[in-house]
C-alpha cells in the first residue's frame, strides 16, 4: 500500500503500518479503555484501563500480523513471492506477489491464518485462567484476547472472497472444475453477497441504534465488495490476455534521447506536447538505461532542470526483461509484482520493444471494441 511506513522484517517479510491503521488503533483503545474495561470491571483505576487498553490492542494488532505471517510463510512455501504485510484500516494483509497454481495449496495457504488465530486464542485464553487469580487485569485482557482472535478466525472464515474462508471456497470450487478463472468468478459472485448482507446488516444495526458497529460492518462490507470486484476483473484480465504473448503487446518504437539532456527539457519538449511516457537513454549508438514518467516524478520537480536524464534512468543491466514468447498475463503479473509501469521486451540481448501499463489497457479495450 502506498504511503505505509515501514516497521522492520519479520523471518525476511517486509512489516509495514498504513496511515489509516492509526484510526483504528486509537478507536480499539478508546473503546478497551473508556467502555469495556470500565464496564465490566469498575473498580480498577483510569491508568489501569489505558494500559491496558494500549498493550490489548497492540497485542491484537501483534496477532493480526500473525496471522497474515502464516499465510505469508506457506505461500513462500510453494514459491511464491511475498512482498509484505501492512496493517491498515480494516486490518492485516499480506502483500502475495501471485497466486498459487494449485487448488490443494490455495487451500492450504487460505486455512493457515484461521488455524493460527484459533492456537493464538486458545493460549490467550489458557494464560487469562492462569493468571487471573494473580492479576486479574492482565487476565481479563488475556481473555478478552483468546476471543476475539478466535472471533477472527471465525469471521475469516465466512465463504465470502476475499475472506480466507472465500479463498478455502474456490480452492474446492477449482478442485471440483479444474477451472481457476470460473472458480474465481463463483467465489468473488459470492464474495459480494456476503459483502452486500454486512452492508445491509450495518444499515440495519444503525437505524436499531448500534451505530458504530453498524457502520463498521457496512465498511467491512464496501471492502469486501471492492476487493471481490478486483479478483473478478484479475480474472476477465487474464481471459482477456490468453493465448497472448509479450510481442503482441510490445510497442515497437520507443522514443530515443541522448545523456546529458535534463528532465525539465523532456518534459517541456517530449512528454508534454507528444504525450510519451517512456525513452531510451542512448550515448551514441549505445543503450544506457530507461527513463520513464515513474522515474521522472521520483525526482522533485524543482530539481528537473538541474537533473540529467541519466541520473534519474533505470539502468540497463537493471531492468526487468521478459523475451518476446512471454505469456501476456504473466508480464502483467511481473509488472504489477515489481510496481513498474513498462518493462523492456528484449530477444538475444537486443531490445526489441516496450510493454506499458497504458498499452495493454488499449490492447484489451481494442479487443473489445472489435468484439473479440
Amino acid at each position: 500500500m502506498t504511503g505505509s511506513i515501514k516497521l522492520g522484517k519479520i523471518l525476511g517479510i517486509p512489516v509495514a503500518i498504513h496511515p489509516t491503521w492509526f484510526i483504528i488503533f486509537a478507536l480499539t483503545t478508546l473503546s478497551l479503555a473508556r467502555l469495556f474495561f470500565p464496564q465490566y470491571y469498575p473498580g480498577w483505576s483510569v491508568s489501569t484501563y489505558w494500559t491496558l487498553g494500549i498493550a490489548t490492542s497492540l497485542l491484537f494488532f501483534g496477532s493480526v500480523v500473525t496471522h497474515e505471517l502464516a499465510h505469508s510463510l506457506v505461500a513462500r512455501r510453494f514459491g511464491v513471492p511475498v512482498r509484505s504485510i501492512t496493517l491498515f484500516l480494516f486490518g492485516g494483509v499480506a502483500s502475495i506477489t501471485r497466486e498459487v497454481s494449485r487448488p490443494m495449496q490455495e487451500l492450504l495457504m487460505a486455512i493457515a491464518g484461521p488455524a493460527t488465530s484459533f492456537v493464538i486464542g486458545g493460549i490467550f485464553y489458557l494464560i487469562g485462567l492462569a493468571v487471573r487469580t494473580a492479576s486479574e487485569p492482565v487476565g481479563v485482557a488475556a481473555s478478552y484476547l483468546g476471543s476475539i482472535n478466535i472471533y477472527l478466525a471465525l469471521f475469516n472464515l465466512l465463504p465470502g472472497f476475499p475472506l480466507d474462508g472465500g479463498r478455502v471456497f474456490r480452492s474446492l470450487v477449482w478442485t471440483l472444475t479444474g477451472n481457476y478463472e470460473r472458480a474465481t468468478r463463483i467465489a468473488a459472485r459470492i464474495g459480494q453477497v456476503v459483502a452486500y448482507l454486512l452492508i445491509l446488516g450495518g444499515i440495519a444495526m444503525a437505524f436499531m441504534g448500534n451505530l458504530s458497529s453498524g457502520i463498521w460492518f457496512a465498511l467491512i462490507g464496501w471492502f469486501m465488495d471492492n476487493a471481490a470486484s478486483n479478483s473478478y476483473r484479475q480474472v476477465r484480465l487474464k481471459e482477456s490476455l490468453r493465448g497472448y504473448t509479450a510481442s503482441d503487446l510490445m510497442r515497437t518504437q520507443c522514443a530515443a534521447v541522448p545523456t546529458g539532456l535534463s528532465l525539465a527539457t523532456l518534459v517541456d519538449t517530449r512528454v508534454l506536447p507528444e504525450g510519451q511516457r517512456c525513452f531510451l537513454v542512448m550515448e551514441g549508438q549505445d543503450l544506457r538505461g530507461l527513463v520513464t514518467l515513474h522515474e521522472i516524478k521520483r525526482v522533485p520537480r524543482d530539481k528537473w532542470p538541474a537533473t540529467r536524464v541519466e541520473d534519474a534512468m533505470t539502468k540497463v543491466d537493471a531492468l526487468l526483461a521478459v523475451p518476446p514468447e512471454e505469456d501476456a498475463y504473466n508480464v502483467v503479473e511481473k509488472m504489477a509484482a515489481e510496481d513498474v509501469n513498462q518493462i523492456p521486451v528484449v530477444k538475444a540481448g537486443q531490445l526489441v520493444g516496450i510493454i506499458a501499463r497504458d498499452s495493454v489497457l488499449q490492447f484489451i479495450r481494442t479487443k473489445s471494441d472489435l468484439g473479440i
